[in-house]
């Protein structure tokens, strides 16, 4: 009898939680305690140096006759220890920051980036968003730091949000999003579009950023006795509000963001709660021109940035032209 009452299951789920708990902070505190590891001794590695190329060459067979069984002390791998050690010489930020992510987390960031703050920005986001080391070089190599901290990004958040909610959504936004996981076709139109982005909706949520719930496409609200439907109606749980995006695969047009304004009005008006921050428009584009852009947001009621999106990545010219046509390729398959 006790073994199907409610107070010994919940023991049992307690209990559970509790290793689980004790797992993970025990792999932490390993991983912790690995890197310091390494970033020590790649402190003296590099203390000396002046004794030769060969001296990594031994060092590495020299630990392999103690430690036969122990991995990540090659040649390779202690040339990678010196690095980080020669890349970071702030404790510090080592302990609090570089220490916290996997070793092959940090192996990608000394490869792919040199440049120091916007190494640091990579290693916090990994810390933050509990990004796989696929994901780390997804978000690298489509630029991510680029298009979310240097864009020259188009909204009225400024003037239209509370200063908390106002600098959160900037930092959210991205000039430009890239949809490579969407086809290009030369007659695509907005529904088209759409459609491959809700087929694709995983890859859609990583590339809008950290917090995104999908509610929607064509999401149906009624005003005034008329039927309007949205493109993509998002909740946002880091902002706390809806989220509704617009698609446009020309250049950015000023009614564009009125229609957008009368959206967001109604989604204030039926789904918005009390406790909800005002809804965000986003409106994408295939290409704009930012003053036009800053005039239109500028006397706008709601909260609307405008940024531009990218199907596929461009081919280089000369690359494009050998590349057989999707006639020929039909052709070759019959």
């Amino acid at each position: 009898m006790l073994v199907n009452s409610n107070e010994y299951l919940e023991i049992v789920n307690n209990i559970k939680s509790n290793i689980r708990s004790a797992q993970y902070k025990a792999a932490v505190a390993a991983n912790r305690e690995l890197i310091l590891l390494y970033w020590n001794i790649g402190k003296i590695i590099n203390d000396h140096k002046s004794w030769g190329s060969k001296f990594v060459e031994n060092l590495a067979r020299d630990i392999k006759l103690d430690f036969p069984d122990m991995k990540g002390f090659s040649v390779r791998n202690l040339k990678y220890m010196s690095k980080l050690a020669a890349t970071y010489d702030d404790t510090e930020f080592v302990q609090q920051v570089v220490a916290q992510i996997p070793w092959g987390h940090n192996v990608v960031v000394l490869d792919k980036i040199n440049e120091g703050s916007q190494r640091k920005w990579y290693l916090n986001q990994i810390i933050e968003n509990g990004w796989s080391r696929n994901i780390l070089v997804h978000q690298i190599e489509s630029d991510l730091y680029g298009r979310q901290v240097l864009a020259d990004k188009i909204s009225n958040f400024n003037n239209k949000l509370a200063d908390t909610q106002s600098e959160l959504a900037v930092q959210t936004m991205k000039d430009p999003y890239i949809f490579d996981f969407i086809p290009l076709k030369a007659d695509m139109v907005e529904r088209d579009i759409e459609n491959e982005l809700v087929k694709n909706v995983t890859s859609l949520l990583l590339e809008l950023g950290k917090g995104f719930a999908f509610l929607g496409n064509q999401y149906h609200i009624e005003i005034g006795g008329e039927d309007f439907y949205l493109d993509l109606l998002f909740y946002n749980l880091n902002l706390r509000c809806y989220v509704v995006i617009e698609l446009k695969t020309g250049e950015f047009r000023p009614e564009y963001a009125g229609k957008l304004n009368f959206y967001l009005s109604a989604v204030d008006s039926e789904l918005k709660k009390d406790e909800d921050n005002p809804s965000i428009g986003l409106l994408l584009c295939k290409s704009k021109n930012n003053i036009i852009a800053e005039y239109t947001l500028r006397d706008m009621s709601k909260p609307i940035g405008v940024s531009e999106y990218k199907v596929t990545r461009t081919l280089p010219k000369e690359l494009e032209e050998t590349l057989p046509s999707e006639e020929d390729i039909q052709k070759r398959i019959k």
